[in-house]
């Protein structure tokens, strides 16, 4: 069944953003306008089953990871990759609208949400900025976080610098990661950090798809397949420590016309 909010929002929401680029010489602002356009997730052809994924890997007492696990093939500075905003999908739409979904389902109204490794989007609902008491933000590009309508405050972030999240302990309800822990170079240290400022009983959602930028993502990353990445979250919640319950879902979206689509799937853990 359809909720009132998912019925009556359009599939699409065009808008021109403006972009300050340069000043001229006598210090005017020079800026160019471009459209971009967003999935609200809603008011689609596809359909969104849950499907439950059992993690049957067996993780050792210490972490098996060497340091070269976490190479990546471009080592440059991670400010200067992501320093031009990217007003784009990494992921295509019927992948957006059951991550959408996923979220209006599985959060609930009221709750302070934070989603780190965020952007110009963060894929909740279009209720979520009047139904939630708070939605922060980290991110790379300062930029792109300052587009993100969706959100009440936002900190630019490089969490491969510094894993710390800039908030005090147990402060939100949920925390997000979209499609990023793949770039993730101390995976266990920022989850322990999530950990940190999670309430009690709070939940962490790891969403993957199968997408990424083969340069930035870390190097046993690419030697995986989807199933193994899963199973590699999981590694990385136990290690983290403090969190109980940590399930896998695979939520990829049902086309009605059969046709290919990026799958989506869901790690999540509630804190201890």
């Amino acid at each position: 069944a359809k909720t009132m909010a998912e019925g009556s929002n359009p599939r699409y929401i065009d808008r021109e953003l403006e972009m300050k680029y340069a000043e001229d010489k006598k210090g005017n602002p020079r800026t160019r306008g471009m459209l971009v356009r967003r999935f609200t997730g809603d008011s689609t052809p596809y359909s969104f089953p849950v499907t439950p994924i059992r993690l049957v890997k067996e993780w050792p007492d210490e972490p098996p990871f060497k340091p070269e696990d976490f190479f990546r093939a471009d080592e440059i500075d991670d400010g200067s990759f992501y320093a031009v905003p990217r007003l784009v999908y990494h992921i295509d739409e019927p992948a957006v609208a059951s991550l959408t979904q996923y979220y209006r389902n599985n959060i609930p109204a009221g709750s302070s949400i934070l989603d780190i490794c965020s952007s110009w989007i963060s894929h909740y609902p279009l209720e979520f900025p009047d139904t939630m008491k708070r939605i922060s933000a980290t991110g790379m590009n300062k930029l792109e976080l300052m587009y993100n309508d969706q959100l009440t405050d936002y900190q630019a972030k490089n969490l491969n610098v510094d894993p710390t999240l800039p908030y005090d302990d147990n402060t939100f309800n949920v925390v997000t990661c979209v499609v990023s822990i793949d770039y993730l170079i101390s995976p266990i240290q920022v989850l322990q950090e999530v950990n940190r400022v999670l309430k009690p009983g709070g939940k962490v959602i790891i969403s993957q798809s199968n997408r990424c930028f083969p340069s930035k993502a870390i190097a046993m990353w690419l030697q995986m397949n989807d199933l193994q990445h899963l199973e590699l979250i999981n590694g990385y919640l136990k290690y983290a420590g403090g969190f109980k319950d940590i399930k896998a879902f695979d939520i990829t979206a049902t086309d009605p016309g059969n046709r290919y689509n990026d799958p989506m799937f869901i790690v999540q853990a509630e804190k201890a």
